[in-house]
C-alpha cells in the first residue's frame, strides 16, 4: 500500500524555508518584516507565508516579531543603562509611545519599571545564566496586543453598563 504524500506546509523543505525567515527575524528584528519581505525570504506566496509560519512556530509572523523585540527590549533594560528611548529604537520601535503602550500591554508594566524591578533583583541573578534568565522572562503572546486591548475595553464597558443603576420607566 502507497503513503499518501504530505501537505505541502509540513514538507521539511518548506520547513527550512520558514527557519530562515525566522532566523532573519531573530537576527536583525529591529527591522521591518513585513509578510511580503518573509514570503520573498521564504520564497512562497504571502498567503502561505503566513499560514505556514503560524501552523509551524503556532504564532503569527508579526506576533513572533513582537515577541522578539519585546525580549530584546527587557534584556537591554536589565542589562545596560541606555536610555529607554534609546532602546525603543535600537529594538525597531519608530515611537516611543507605541513602543511603552505594546511593551506594558504585553509585560503588564512599563519599560522603567521593568527596569527598576530588574536592578533592585540584580544581585539574585549573578549566578543565573544569561540564557535563563532571558529565558525565563520571554513574553508569551497568546494574543494579539490589538485584541488584549478589544478585551479589556469591553471588560472595562461591561464592568461600568452592571455598576450604573437603570432607570425604572
Amino acid at each position: 500500500m502507497e503513503e499518501a504524500p504530505k501537505p505541502a506546509e509540513s514538507t521539511p523543505e518548506l520547513l527550512r524555508r520558514l527557519l530562515r525567515a525566522k532566523d532573519r527575524m531573530d537576527a536583525a528584528s529591529h527591522e521591518a518584516w513585513p509578510v511580503e519581505r518573509l514570503a520573498r525570504v521564504s520564497h512562497v506566496s504571502e498567503a502561505h507565508f503566513a499560514r505556514s509560519f503560524k501552523q509551524a512556530f503556532g504564532v503569527p509572523p508579526h506576533r513572533y516579531l513582537l515577541t522578539r523585540r519585546i525580549e530584546k527590549a527587557m534584556a537591554l533594560l536589565r542589562d545596560t543603562d541606555l536610555p529607554v528611548t534609546e532602546i525603543a529604537l535600537r529594538t525597531g520601535w519608530e515611537s516611543l509611545g507605541t513602543f511603552g503602550r505594546t511593551f506594558r500591554d504585553i509585560t503588564g508594566a512599563s519599560p522603567s519599571e521593568v527596569r527598576s524591578r530588574a536592578q533592585a533583583a540584580a544581585h539574585e541573578l549573578v549566578l543565573v545564566p544569561a540564557c535563563f534568565v532571558s529565558a525565563a522572562q520571554r513574553p508569551h503572546l497568546e494574543t494579539a496586543v490589538s485584541e488584549k486591548r478589544r478585551r479589556e475595553a469591553t471588560d472595562i464597558n461591561g464592568a461600568a453598563s452592571k455598576l450604573k443603576p437603570r432607570k425604572k420607566s
